[in-house]
């Protein structure tokens, strides 16, 4: 069974499966990114969670060791479907109220899930009149569904967190990076936030990413943001999900300028390609000092995802006027631990250093493109911390480079 993610999560037949989970017996739920911590690590009496990684409340799953991780990139999911690795038999899908022809929409996030659909048996669908009708992907009859269940509860919203001054730090970096003109693919947070932020003053940026925050919004309403100059779908930005508030909401209700599109489209590597000047911007939980980056992982319990970096990563750095850009404090638990590491944990590695490109922390930026071994590790201790720098170039001479 899979569970649609996000702020898609219908949260309705998510608690009608938690109270029936004895009574149904061995069901193995895939799970995404969640917040609303409806799933619980007590749930697993009953149910098996598996899924792609920790992101949002679906950390306290992993956490707890009861969600069973694959790992993969999501550009993978629909393929891996379709083979039956995982098996999906059942989806439950959160989507908008139908339009005059009896249709309905995806709405605010369509990702995987119809690549879910087309390989369940069965599909059950919840009905949202707060359900922004969208456009990118393919519209669902009714009778797609086996069964149709109502919930008029306001929407799943995801709030912003106030970015720090490191925050604005790596901010004001990323954002000497962008150029006018660009397309750009950004995650969610307060980081991202702040390099959007800075980004204001430029001219005719692009949007094609997994996820659109009410800081893509903000540029949009600022005029910064028009999508003249994409290559592909100009004067349309291009999101697989949305992750905000009823502003954003509202936003893409019925507006063709916008396409929530499958996953198939928004991290299809022909797509991608055929971007002009593609910046892909994305976060990592540590860096190693060959560009090596983990984002999954924390002391050992998953509270991230492969999710799409590969795939974004790989694109902008083959792009014309493309540019790749991993950042991240360069430090964690109140500056105890560099999070610019001399190794990885072992077999945690969510994007190789050879797609490695630009590493950005409050400290400066490393450019690792086309870089020796010696001359990126020498760049990625430039940008470390202070208090760890000496560990670092220990580490470093250690291993011979």
């Amino acid at each position: 069974m899979l569970v649609g993610q996000g702020t898609a999560e219908p949260r309705s037949l998510v608690e009608a499966l938690i109270e029936q989970r004895h009574a149904l017996g061995g069901v193995t739920v895939f799970v995404g990114a969640s917040f609303t911590g409806l799933f619980r690590p007590e749930h697993a009496d009953a149910l098996r969670f598996v899924g792609i990684g920790g992101v949002g409340t679906s950390s306290i799953l992993t956490r707890a060791g009861v969600l069973d991780v694959i790992p993969c990139h999501l550009a993978a999911l629909p393929e891996l479907f379709a083979r039956g690795c995982p098996k999906i038999d059942v989806t439950l899908t959160q989507v908008s109220p139908p339009d005059a022809n009896g249709n309905h929409s995806c709405g605010l996030v369509a990702d995987y899930i119809g690549a879910a659909m087309a390989s369940a048996r069965v599909s059950l669908a919840e009905v949202n009149p707060n359900v922004p009708f969208s456009y990118g992907h393919p519209l669902i009859p009714a009778a797609a569904f086996s069964a149709i269940v109502t919930d008029d509860r306001p929407l799943i919203e995801v709030e912003r967190r106030a970015p720090t001054d490191i925050d604005r730090a790596i901010g004001a970096y990323v954002a000497s990076i962008v150029p006018d003109r660009a397309t750009l693919q950004v995650g969610v947070g307060a980081t991202p936030d702040a390099v959007l932020g800075g980004l204001r003053d430029r001219r005719h940026l692009g949007i094609h990413t997994g996820l659109m925050t009410e800081a893509l919004l903000d540029l949009v309403e600022a005029g910064a943001i028009t999508n003249a100059h994409k290559g592909i779908d100009d004067g349309r930005s291009v999101t697989g999900a949305l992750f905000g508030t009823t502003r954003l909401y509202r936003f893409a209700d019925h507006n063709s300028s916008l396409a929530v599109a499958p996953v198939s489209y928004t991290h299809d590597a022909r797509t991608l390609a055929s971007l002009r000047c593609f910046h892909a911007v994305n976060a990592a939980i540590e860096v190693d000092l060959t560009g090596q980056s983990n984002g999954e992982l924390v002391a050992g319990s998953f509270v991230g995802t492969v999710g799409g970096h590969g795939s974004f990563a790989r694109a902008a750095a083959l792009a014309p006027d493309g540019r790749s850009i991993l950042m991240l404090a360069s430090t964690a638990q109140q500056g105890k631990v560099s999070r610019i590491v001399s190794r990885l944990p072992d077999g945690v590695v969510s994007t190789a250093r050879a797609d490695a490109d630009l590493v950005v922390t409050e400290h400066g930026i490393a450019d690792l493109r086309g870089a020796t071994e010696s001359q990126r590790m020498a760049r990625m201790v430039a940008i470390a911390d202070p208090r760890f720098r000496e560990d670092l170039q220990r580490a470093a001479k250690a291993a011979g480079r």
